[in-house]
């Protein structure tokens, strides 16, 4: 009889799976928690910076945590409310109103949807990196502008400009007024703190920047009782107002219409890059799995129709807070869900902790945040390296300085087109003596005087892409060439020929062809 030997399974075996799961479950927690921590001070900060109540910034980062985080496209990527769209929506309240900012980020989320629906999240990924930092600079710049004037407890003027403009009236003001210095030396010491902190990385690992700065800040003015503005606050049942037709109405009215289409794309399309960009640079930071565009723009947009629903901020997936959730060591999406419920349990439980938060300290972290969207370090090499791509960062963002978001975003991507079509429209001629003379043997006969040898044609060959961008140079280039020479050109070589360069080397040609002139032609037709 044959005998079978079961084995034993030993109980470490067992257990394996349980010890890692265990050990998953509590660095997710841990995570967590300090996304959490980085969090608040910078939802509270963005809602404020954007001129609606403070709850709204936490009511966008618990649908990012307890929606978006739930939803399949990104592991480890945390959303909330981002300082990339506080200017967009500071003006966007100023012009409709509070009420109608639902509606906006309704329409916003809703097309962000569609879009990931026709599968063209991967498409965000052509746009030009230029154009993001661009864009992410000028923002930088409006926020810090608009900023300063939170930190000496003063109010904006307005848009970019105005801010820009008014800052000698501010410092003037700030420096005649007592309480505008206190307020200005909150905020100045939690920027040194926000700055020096890290340096600091047992303590850093332990407990995020802005939190010890904000915490710190709010620890001294309550304890010195200095007079400084504080963040008002309401029941954060109170601030959620779902968008009515009134508010719809409002927005389609006709003066009116062009600027809320305009503000909903900005909206949709400048979220969608963040988020997306966002998400390639987090997938550098861990081996998990890959990030699914798509279905994380259709994410973004659940997240976004839930807060316009809410009457919230507009909500991005942003690159500080996953950056902490990563380093944390964060495993799953766990991390990022638990970290709205953590949300959720300190706005219901505890509103009244952010009346005691000094606005000034908010504003440091804003400035601070700003600062680190302005590629400063990166601007040397970039110059050096690729000239074209600095120009097109610069100018992007001045336009959205000098305009608006939507029009200096619009702005940049088509100088990259331009830039990019510049670059790859080269074209230049090779200019070489064919072996034939022009005409005859040119060899003297006997008793006969020696005749001087024909010249030689010549044989210009254009190679690369012509194209209306190349086409003065390429004019000048024909014109220099001998008048009193045989000219064969060879249009062979190109690559592509767009229809100005054809008609004008057709004229050229003609030209050369005249009475007086000659000019052969090796290549297919030029004509457009």
């Amino acid at each position: 009889m044959q005998r079978f030997r079961v084995a034993r399974l030993r109980p470490s075996l067992l257990s394996i799976p349980s010890r890692r799961t265990l050990a998953r479950g509590r660095a997710d927690v841990t995570a967590s928690l300090v996304v959490f921590l980085v969090a608040v001070p910078l939802c509270v900060g963005v809602a404020v910076a954007s001129g609606v109540p403070a709850e709204l910034g936490l009511v966008t980062g618990i649908v990012g945590g307890l929606l978006t985080g739930l939803l399949p496209g990104s592991s480890l990527q945390v959303s909330g409310p981002a300082a990339g769209l506080t200017v967009l929506v500071f003006e966007a309240v100023r012009e409709y109103g509070l009420g109608a900012l639902g509606a906006l980020v309704l329409l916003a989320g809703l097309l962000q949807l569609v879009m990931g629906a026709l599968r063209l999240g991967r498409w965000f990924r052509a746009i030009s990196v230029a154009v993001v930092q661009g864009m992410l600079a000028g923002i930088g710049l409006v926020l810090i502008a608009g900023q300063l004037y939170a930190l000496a407890d003063a109010k904006a003027p307005g848009n970019g400009p105005a801010n820009l403009g008014g800052l000698p009236h501010l410092v003037a003001d700030t420096a005649s007024s007592g309480t505008a210095l206190t307020a200005l030396a909150v905020g100045a010491g939690t920027i040194v703190l926000l700055v020096l902190w890290p340096k600091w990385r047992p303590a850093a690992r332990v407990l995020p920047a802005p939190l010890v700065a904000v915490a710190l800040a709010t620890a001294v003015v309550a304890a010195l009782d200095l007079p400084v503005a504080r963040v008002e606050v309401a029941g954060l049942l109170d601030v959620v107002q779902p968008p009515g037709g009134a508010d719809f109405a409002r927005l389609a009215e006709a003066g009116a219409l062009a600027g809320a289409v305009g503000t909903v794309l900005a909206f949709a399309l400048i979220a969608s890059a963040e988020s997306l960009f966002s998400a390639a640079a987090v997938d550098r930071l861990h081996d998990g799995p890959r990030t699914d565009y798509d279905k994380e723009l259709m994410a973004q947009g659940a997240g976004n129709t839930v807060c316009g629903l809410l009457g919230a901020l507009p909500m991005t997936a942003v690159i500080v807070r996953s950056a902490a959730n990563v380093h944390a060591g964060a495993r799953t999406k766990a991390s990022r869900v638990l970290h709205g419920v953590w949300l959720l349990v300190f706005a219901a439980a505890f509103p009244v902790a952010l009346s005691v938060v000094p606005i000034a300290a908010l504003a440091g972290v804003l400035v601070h945040a700003g600062g680190k969207l302005i590629p400063v370090r990166q601007w040397r090499p970039l110059w050096r390296e690729h000239r074209g791509e600095a120009v097109v960062l610069a100018a992007t963002a001045v336009a959205i300085v000098a305009t608006n978001m939507f029009e200096g975003v619009l702005l940049g991507l088509l100088m990259a087109v331009a830039k990019s079509a510049w670059e790859t429209s080269h074209v230049h001629l090779e200019i070489v003596e064919r072996d034939e003379p022009a005409g005859g043997d040119g060899g003297p006969g006997h008793g006969t005087t020696a005749a001087p040898l024909p010249r030689r044609p010549l044989l210009v060959r254009a190679i690369g892409n012509a194209t209306f961008l190349r086409l003065p140079k390429l004019l000048d280039q024909l014109a220099a060439l001998p008048e009193d020479r045989e000219i064969e050109l060879d249009l062979s070589g190109l690559r592509h020929l767009d229809r100005a360069c054809a008609t004008a080397l057709g004229s050229w040609a003609e030209h050369r062809r005249g009475p007086d002139g000659s000019a052969r032609r090796k290549a297919p037709s030029i004509t457009p």
